[in-house]
Formats: C-alpha cells, sequence, structure tokens
C-alpha cells in the first residue's frame, strides 16, 4: 500500500513541474516574439533613415541664422558642402607691454611713486649666473611664432565688442583669399543678421561683377554698417555704383588699387548726384591708386555739382591732369548752368512757389480761390440772373466789392512779403543740412497752430532732396552761375600730373570760397585740407607757394610755430 500512494504522489509532482515547464516555456516564447519585433521595427527605421540620407531630391530645411557668426558661418558652410571651412579667429592686436601698463595706472602722489621707484630697484638684484656667463635672451614679446605657412592659410578675423559674448561681432576682416558667389551667399546670410556689425574690409579677396552685386544687395539689410574697405580688388565690369545706392547705409567706402577707370569713375559720379537725386549718406569717399584721367575727373566733378553730403574725397594717385584739376576747382567756387539744369530750376522755382497750383479749390471755398476771386462773377451766372429777372443785389455787390478790394490788399502785402522772403532766400544758398535742422525747428516752435496738411508737406519736404540748383545766382556773360560746393572739406590730388594752370584754377577757387564764406556760413565752411604734393610742378613754384599758404592756416591738423620770447618783444 505505501508503493502505491508513493507513486500516485511522484505522478502529481510531475504533473505539477510539468505544467509550471509549460509556463515558462510560453514566458520564453513571448519575450523572444517580442525582441523579433523590436528588431524589425529598428531595422524599418534604419532603412528608412538610410533611404532619407540617400534620397538626393529631398530639400533640407532651411537654415535660420542666430547672430552668432561663427557658429552660423561654419553650418552654412557644411550644408553647401565646403571641403575646407576658414575658421573664425579674433583678430591680432600688438601686445601692451608691462611698462604701457604701469605709465596707464594713475599716480597718487609723488612720494608714494618715489617709494615704489626705490622698492622696484632694490628688488631688482642681477643674477650672478647671468653676470658670470653670457646673458640669455628672453623671448620677444611683440609677436607670436606660428607653423610655416599657417599664417597664408584663409581665415575670416574678427573684432568682437564682448569677446564673451559670441553675437557681439563689430568688424570682419578677410584678407588674401578669394570669395567666389558661393561664399558670398553664406556672407549674405549671416551679415544681417549681426546686430553690432559696423565695418567689412575685404582686401585682395578676387571679387568679380557677381559678387559685387551679391554684396550690394545684401548692404541694405545690414542696419548699423558704416564701413566697407574694399582695396586690392580689380574688377573688369567696375560695378562699384552699385553699394552706393539710395538704400545703402554706408558712410565711408575705400576702393583703392581697383584698377578704376574712367568708365566706373563716370557711374560713381552719377551715383554721387545727378539733377534728379544725389546720396544722402556718403560722407568719406577714397578712390586712391586708380586709373582715372581727365575725364574721370570731370564725371566726379559733375557728381559734386549736386551733392551735398560728401565731405572727404581722396583721388590722390591716379592720371588726372590740367582738364581734370580746373573742373573740380570750378564746382568748388561757382559754375555756370547747362540747358537742362536751367530747365530743372524754372521748374523748382514753379513748384516751390505754387506747390497747390494744379488742385481745383473745394466748392465753399471759391471766393478764396487765386484763379477766380471773389468779386468776379462768371459770365453765365450773370446771363441766369438777367434772364430769370432776378434782383441784382447791388448792396451784396457793393459789399462784395469791398471785401473784394481789402482782400486783394491782403493779398498784395502777403505777396510782397513772400516776393521778400523768396529774394532773401536765394540770397542765401541752402544745403541738405540747412533744411534738416531748419524744419525741425519750425515743426517744434510757431507751426503747431497749423492744420495736419501743412505738417504732412513740411514732412515731405525734410525727407525730399534739396537741389542745389535753386540757390542764388548770378547772370554772367549771358550764363547763369550758381555757387560751388562748400561742403567738402577734404580733397587730396597728390601724385597726379597737374600742373601750373590747374593749380591756378584751384587757388582761385579757394579764394572765392573765402569769400562766399565770410558772407554767409550757413552754406558750409568750405576746403579746409588739399593735398597737391609731387605733382608736375616744382617745388619752387610760386602758385604751389601760395595755396600751401593760403591753406595753411585753415588745415585744422596744422599747429602754428611757438613764438619765442624775441619775436613776441
Amino acid at each position: 500500500m505505501d508503493t502505491d500512494d508513493d507513486t500516485d504522489d511522484d505522478d502529481d509532482e510531475l504533473k505539477y513541474f510539468g505544467r509550471d515547464i509549460e509556463g515558462v516555456s510560453r514566458i520564453a516564447n513571448r519575450v523572444k516574439m517580442g525582441k523579433k519585433v523590436e528588431k524589425s521595427l529598428k531595422e524599418k527605421n534604419q532603412s528608412a533613415v538610410s533611404q532619407d540620407e540617400d534620397d538626393p531630391n529631398k530639400t533640407p530645411e532651411p537654415y535660420n541664422c542666430t547672430g552668432n557668426f561663427q557658429a552660423d558661418f561654419t553650418e552654412l558652410c557644411k550644408r553647401n558642402n565646403m571641403a575646407v571651412i576658414p575658421p573664425v579667429v579674433h583678430r591680432a592686436r600688438p601686445p601692451t607691454s608691462q611698462s604701457q601698463v604701469e605709465s596707464s595706472k594713475p599716480e597718487k602722489g609723488k612720494e608714494k611713486g618715489k617709494t615704489s621707484a626705490q622698492q622696484q630697484q632694490a628688488e631688482v638684484e642681477p643674477d650672478p649666473e647671468l653676470v658670470e656667463g653670457e646673458p640669455v635672451e628672453p623671448p620677444p614679446k611683440t609677436f607670436v611664432l606660428k607653423e610655416k605657412f599657417e599664417y597664408f592659410k584663409p581665415s575670416v578675423q574678427v573684432e568682437m565688442e564682448n569677446y564673451d559674448k559670441p553675437d557681439t561681432v563689430t568688424e570682419i576682416y578677410i584678407r588674401g583669399w578669394k570669395i567666389d558667389e558661393t561664399m558670398m551667399a553664406t556672407f549674405a546670410q549671416c551679415w544681417p543678421v549681426m546686430e553690432k556689425l559696423h565695418t567689412i574690409n575685404l582686401w585682395n579677396t578676387g571679387l568679380t561683377g557677381e559678387t559685387v552685386t551679391m554684396m550690394a544687395n545684401c548692404i541694405p539689410n545690414i542696419v548699423n554698417l558704416r564701413t566697407l574697405i574694399l582695396d586690392g580688388n580689380c574688377v573688369a565690369a567696375e560695378n562699384w555704383h552699385e553699394l552706393v545706392s539710395e538704400e545703402s547705409p554706408l558712410q565711408n567706402l575705400s576702393l583703392r588699387h581697383c584698377g578704376i577707370t574712367d568708365k566706373g569713375a563716370q557711374s560713381l559720379g552719377a551715383a554721387l548726384g545727378t539733377i534728379k537725386k544725389a546720396n544722402m549718406k556718403l560722407i568719406s569717399l577714397n578712390l586712391a591708386g586708380n586709373m582715372i584721367r581727365d575725364t574721370g575727373a570731370e564725371h566726379i566733378a559733375m557728381g559734386l555739382r549736386m551733392n551735398r553730403t560728401l565731405m572727404s574725397l581722396s583721388l590722390a594717385s591716379n592720371q588726372i591732369g590740367d582738364k581734370g584739376a580746373i573742373k573740380l576747382g570750378e564746382v568748388l567756387s561757382r559754375f555756370p548752368l547747362s540747358h537742362e539744369e536751367v530747365v530743372e530750376r524754372r521748374k523748382q522755382f514753379s513748384e516751390k512757389g505754387s506747390p497747390d497750383r494744379n488742385k481745383s479749390p473745394p466748392p465753399s471755398r471759391r471766393a478764396d480761390s487765386k484763379d477766380r476771386p471773389g468779386s468776379v462773377r462768371s459770365s453765365s451766372h450773370a446771363d441766369k440772373d438777367k434772364k430769370a429777372g432776378k434782383p441784382s443785389g447791388k448792396k451784396k455787390d457793393g459789399k462784395g466789392g469791398k471785401d473784394a478790394k481789402e482782400e486783394e490788399k491782403h493779398d498784395k502785402t502777403k505777396g510782397g512779403k513772400k516776393e521778400k522772403e523768396d529774394k532773401g532766400g536765394q540770397k542765401k544758398a541752402s544745403i541738405a543740412a540747412d533744411t534738416k535742422t531748419a524744419g525741425k525747428g519750425k515743426g517744434k516752435g510757431k507751426d503747431k497752430g497749423k492744420g495736419p496738411a501743412v505738417q504732412e508737406v513740411e514732412d515731405a519736404g525734410a525727407s525730399d532732396f534739396v537741389n542745389p540748383l535753386t540757390d542764388a545766382a548770378d547772370f554772367i556773360d549771358g550764363q547763369l552761375l550758381v555757387a560751388g560746393n562748400r561742403v567738402l572739406i577734404n580733397l587730396n590730388l597728390s601724385r597726379n600730373s597737374i600742373g601750373e594752370h590747374g593749380l591756378a584754377a584751384l587757388l582761385k577757387a579757394m579764394q572765392y570760397q573765402t569769400t562766399l564764406t565770410h558772407d554767409s556760413k550757413s552754406s558750409g565752411t568750405g576746403l579746409m585740407r588739399i593735398g597737391v604734393y609731387k605733382n608736375k610742378v616744382s617745388s619752387d613754384s610760386e602758385v604751389l607757394a601760395k595755396l600751401t599758404e593760403f591753406m595753411m592756416p585753415k588745415d585744422p591738423f596744422y599747429k602754428p610755430p611757438p613764438q619765442t620770447p624775441d619775436g613776441d618783444s
């Protein structure tokens, strides 16, 4: 009996054990199935990613620049598949020596200075090893050694307002490596987002007509850009005038050694000013070291006729002769108006005298209109009154006649005042700067009571170009002469081919400017500095001596020699 019970117990245990084994196997199968599903999903995802990467037709998402020039520039270069990405580095500066640092510190007193000097002398003791043997030279501190050819590798040098903040780049310097269209497109994406950027210097970067056009389209979007230096870039198209458009914020433009000929000078002169418009932002233009001849100088002089913003012009190291110098002197003194300029002058005066002449008066104020005064009635109304048999109303007509006479007298007095004001205004030469200041003063003071229409007219006039053709003119020998440009204060004509006749014309222009500035200083101070050295004139020339002596007191950098006690006595 015992054996039978033992066998039954063993059978039960086997049953339970078999059930456990079946459960474990089921769990294991589920785990295996889950792993298989995960693997299949991963394989599907990887295949989808590889398909996306291998798909060349899929366009990547556009990159939005953040203002961090280094990060934006590197990312855009990677997206353009550039083989070599120029690094963005800080511009090298000469290290400051300890003596300069110590001299920059303010001294509190003489005694403290003496004690500090004594302490330094006491601290500095000669090293016995150096005295006995040869002195060991310390490593140089004025320069840094680099690996071979590392100095010539392409890089983008930057100046930053705060080196801890990467989005404060203020100046960009690129020197000696070619900027192609792809690189210029990359810069055109980065630069407009940089709020602190005010200077771009691209020296000898192999610019072309296409890259200059791309830069010209990008410049208006760089709000705070003021200085652009493109020295050493010879462009065959000579489309430099695109950089000086109406939308351009540039104030300083340097185009030295760019191979500019009379063709480029003609387009630049037209960009400076024409009869209809003129550049109102450019202050300094440097065209030194080019191939500009007399014809090009005449085109630039034509631009200066209408321009009243440019203050500094450099035409040094060109090929300008007497004809070009005479034209420049004519623009600086006074010049005769051409037929087109006379026609434009008349248009300006007609628009200035009656701005509302073409507008029809409102029906309720026909008596106030200049075209039909209140005392004159139209013949059609008179005929209608006669046919209808209506009373003529003499009393009313009489009153109207008195009122009309009073209005006519009032209009005459007003007209006389206006004519006097116009005559007085014609005596003084007007420039853009004076009109802006005058417009500001009028808008704040006396014209508060005027209507909104008057204010709109004043605002529009302040922003518009004030044509110098409306200045006072003299009719001499059948020609109408207008006062020349007195806003330009610096002119460099050194190292050209100017002779005695050209210098004489410049001297005459300076003398005429001096007489004008004595009469009224509202139109500018006139030329304060002129460079005419190393031209086709001997150093003993009388005209050169007179011009130098005449301009020397006007030069703001001129320092008169100190007076000796013997001279004072």
